[in-house]
C-alpha cells in the first residue's frame, strides 16, 4: 500500500470485467477521472445533437424540403443539414432563437421532437447526478484527515508501545471515529508460492472523536507480533503497518476512510513525537508544523519479552531483598558494624537462577 492509502494491486483477467463496469455504470463513471468524465459527457451531447440533426435532415429529404423551397417544410428554414444540426441543439438546449421551428406538417417530426426532449432530460438528471456525487466523494474528504509520515516505538508507563499519529486538517470536526491496524506479511514458499498473513493489532482507544491531533497507541505486549522485536530485528524484518481510520463528517454525515501504511524504515525506535497543543487563555492552539516532527528519547534496545524479564527479575531480586530470613539455598549478607544496624540480603537460589537462564536464552536467539 502506498502512502496516499492506493494498494499497489494490479488485476488480471477478471471475470466479465467489461461487463461489470458496464451494468455498475453509474460507480463506473464515478470513480474515473474529471478529465475523462468531461470528455464523456461533452460526447454525450455533441452526438445526440448530431443523432436528432442528422435524423430531422432525413425527414427534410424524405418531405421534399430540399427540392421544393415553395412548400410547407416539417421544420422551418431546415433546409441543410447544418440548419437541421442548428436546430437539434436548439431543441435540446431549449435556446430557441425564433429562426427555425416545428410545423404541423409532419407527424413523424413532432414525434421526433418529443423523444429529443425526454431523452434529454434523462442526460441532464445523469450528468448532475454524476457530478454532485462525484465532488461530494468519500476520498476527496479522506485526503484531510492525514496520518504522521513515520511511526515511533519508545517507552510508555513501562511498557514499550508502538504510536503514530492522526489529524484533521479542516476546521470541522469528526462525529465518531474508528483506528485499526494490521500487520501484513508477505512470505515466500519453497514452492514459490506466495502467501499473505494478517495479524491485527489490538489498540489502548480505537474510538476517537477527532478534535485536535491525537495519538493512536498500540502497547507491545504478549500478544502483540511485535514482542519478539528488538531494535536491530525491526530493521531487518520485512512487513507493513497498514493503518485505518473510518469516521463520520459532521457536516455531510458521509462515512469515510483514510489509510496509509508503514514499512520497518518508516518505523522510527526511541522517538516520540513532539507535542502539538499548546493551551492559551480560552482556547487550546494547535502547530500542524510539528505534526511529522520527532525527537530522541531513552528507549532500551531490547524487545519487549526480554524487557519484560529483565524487570521481573529485577523485582524477584528486589523482594528476595526485603525477606527478614534466610531459608533453604540462599545467601546471608551481614553488617559487621553493631552500631549501624544489621542488613540482610537473601536470595531464593531457584528464582534467580530460573530468570538468568530465561536471559541467557533470550540472549542465544538474538
Amino acid at each position: 500500500m502506498r502512502k496516499d492509502g492506493n494498494c499497489d494491486v494490479l488485476f488480471r483477467d477478471l471475470p466479465g470485467q467489461w461487463g461489470l463496469y458496464i451494468t455498475d455504470i453509474f460507480t463506473t463513471l464515478v470513480e474515473i477521472r474529471w478529465r475523462v468524465m468531461f470528455l464523456i459527457f461533452s460526447l454525450s451531447y455533441i452526438l445526440s445533437w448530431l443523432f436528432f440533426g442528422l435524423l430531422y435532415w432525413l425527414i427534410a429529404i424524405w418531405h421534399g424540403d430540399m427540392e421544393d423551397v415553395g412548400n410547407n417544410p416539417c421544420v422551418d428554414n431546415v433546409r441543410t443539414f447544418t440548419a437541421a444540426f442548428l436546430f437539434s441543439l436548439e431543441t435540446q438546449t431549449t435556446i430557441g432563437y425564433g429562426f427555425r421551428g416545428m410545423t404541423e406538417e409532419c407527424m413523424v417530426a413532432i414525434v421526433l421532437v418529443t423523444v429529443q426532449d425526454v431523452l434529454s432530460c434523462f442526460i441532464d438528471t445523469f450528468i448532475i447526478g454524476i457530478a454532485v456525487a462525484k465532488m461530494a466523494s468519500a476520498r476527496k474528504r479522506a485526503q484531510t484527515v492525514g496520518f504522521s509520515t513515520c511511526a515511533v516505538v519508545n517507552m510508555r508507563d513501562g511498557q514499550l508501545s508502538l504510536m503514530w499519529r492522526v489529524g484533521d486538517f479542516r476546521r470541522n470536526h469528526m462525529v465518531e471515529g474508528t483506528a485499526r491496524a494490521q500487520i501484513i506479511c508477505h512470505t515466500v514458499e519453497p514452492s514459490g508460492e506466495v502467501s499473505v498473513s494478517y495479524r491485527d493489532l489490538n489498540l489502548c482507544c480505537n474510538e476517537i472523536i477527532l478534535a485536535t491531533p491525537t495519538l493512536i497507541i498500540h502497547n507491545i505486549e504478549s500478544n502483540s507480533p511485535l514482542y519478539r522485536l528488538s531494535r536491530q530485528d525491526l530493521q531487518r524484518d520485512n512487513f507493513e503497518l497498514v493503518v485505518t481510520f473510518t469516521y463520520t463528517g459532521d457536516s455531510t454525515g458521509m462515512l469515510h476512510q483514510t489509510r496509509t501504511s508503514y514499512t520497518p524504515s518508516e518505523i522510527r525506535w526511541g522517538h516520540q513525537f513532539l507535542d502539538m497543543l499548546k493551551p492559551k487563555d480560552s482556547y487550546y492552539k494547535v502547530d500542524y508544523s510539528l505534526f511529522n516532527q520527532t525527537i530522541k528519547v531513552n528507549t532500551p534496545d531490547d524487545s519487549s519479552e526480554k524487557h519484560e524479564v529483565k524487570k521481573q527479575t529485577s523485582i524477584s531480586v528486589e523482594n528476595l531483598a526485603h525477606e527478614p530470613k534466610t531459608s533453604g539455598n540462599s545467601v546471608g549478607l551481614t553488617n559487621d558494624r553493631p552500631h549501624e544496624g544489621t542488613l540482610k540480603l537473601t536470595l531464593t537460589a531457584g528464582t534467580v537462577v530460573s530468570n538468568c537462564a530465561l536471559l541467557a536464552e533470550l540472549e542465544d536467539q538474538a
